[in-house]
């Protein structure tokens, strides 16, 4: 108890702790040293971000992939999985409809789509950013899987402002148990490429892969060497017709603990708390433990999939922001203002542009 306090307390000075050190933090296991642990991520929550949370809504406009990806549902082999291609009119009404019931962000996602990545030069990728960033005053995240280095400076320009390609793990052997077919180094430069061409990045990890917590803590200080601006940790959820199906889902907690050990080492970043895992029901313990972003707002009977349980509380409504912001009363936590927002973006990128 007294060594896990003290590398805490080196965590709340703003001094820096060895990947040993994390680890030792995501191994605490018994209830007085996570009440600490827990409490200790809030307070440097609170004094970064206030107690003001962000929400970001989800337009999934294409589950066609052309991965194979061990853990996903969309992996372009799972004969189970549900195929669509969104219209301009669907994305568009539902961008517009998220950004009217006041998101902060808008994430636009798709799988590897093999249409749109078959083309050189990503002009319907561009396309669709332009058209909803004309749509719509609200910030755009694209998560749209790796991309080539010279289509990020077009994607910026098309008005993007966020980048998201997660890494799921920093092991490179697991990366490819996880990811057959695929380059680590490759999708790891797509965070670098994002952040050089003026974009905020987001890295993410998922917990419960067969990762050991010397991966997880290794995972926390790469994204510190990536310079992202918004990191994820989320519980892997077995899907049907997957290599990975029949494999027992890590605990919530681990989670949790992923969270408060990221909020303490990367103070000043935004942490989301997906409504993917658990729902609605899980908001409240990842907002405790340091998550400051609520994502995957969707609203309800729009024919949208989610990523990891894509029937989970969308249909009735459960996801969408009035629900939601039902939920933050009750929890005595508010909605941060979009000017909140977009100061903090600005700041972001002016400090983008004067590091690159």
């Amino acid at each position: 108890m007294e060594h896990t306090e003290a590398i805490v307390q080196r965590l709340r000075d703003g001094r820096m702790v060895s990947q040993e050190e994390i680890e030792t933090l995501l191994s605490v296991r018994d209830p007085r040293s996570l009440d600490m642990l827990f409490s200790a991520a809030r307070d440097v929550k609170e004094r970064n971000f206030g107690n003001k949370v962000f929400f970001y809504g989800f337009v999934y406009f294409s589950t066609h992939c052309r991965n194979n990806c061990s853990f996903c549902f969309y992996r372009r082999s799972n004969t189970e999985s549900l195929r669509y291609r969104k219209t301009d009119e669907e994305i568009l009404s539902l961008s517009t409809s998220l950004a009217d019931s006041g998101v902060h962000l808008i994430d636009l996602t798709m799988g590897e789509d093999p249409i749109i990545h078959k083309d050189d030069h990503y002009r319907r990728l561009l396309d669709i950013v332009s058209m909803v960033d004309d749509a719509v005053d609200t910030p755009l995240m694209l998560s749209p899987g790796a991309l080539p280095h010279d289509v990020f400076a077009p994607l910026r320009d098309a008005g993007a402002d966020w980048f998201a390609c997660y890494q799921e793990t920093h092991n490179r052997d697991l990366f490819q148990r996880l990811r057959p077919e695929q380059d680590y180094e490759f999708r790891l430069s797509q965070k670098r490429w994002a952040r050089e061409s003026g974009l905020l990045a987001e890295e993410g990890i998922m917990v419960g892969v067969g990762e050991t917590m010397a991966d997880r803590a290794r995972s926390i200080m790469v994204m510190r060497d990536l310079g992202v601006d918004q990191i994820r940790a989320m519980t892997f959820v077995p899907q049907p017709n997957t290599p990975m199906a029949d494999r027992g889902p890590s605990p919530y907690l681990d989670e949790l603990i992923t969270i408060a050990v990221m909020r303490l080492v990367h103070p000043t970043k935004l942490i989301p708390a997906s409504l993917d895992v658990e729902g609605i029901a899980g908001l409240a313990p990842r907002l405790d433990a340091g998550a400051n972003v609520i994502t995957s707002i969707i609203p309800p009977l729009k024919g949208l999939a989610g990523v990891a349980q894509h029937e989970l509380d969308i249909d009735d409504g459960g996801r969408s922001m009035e629900n939601v912001e039902c939920v933050l009363d009750e929890l005595g936590v508010q909605k941060a203002s979009r000017s909140d927002y977009a100061a903090l973006l600005t700041q972001w990128k002016d400090r983008g542009i004067s590091e690159a």
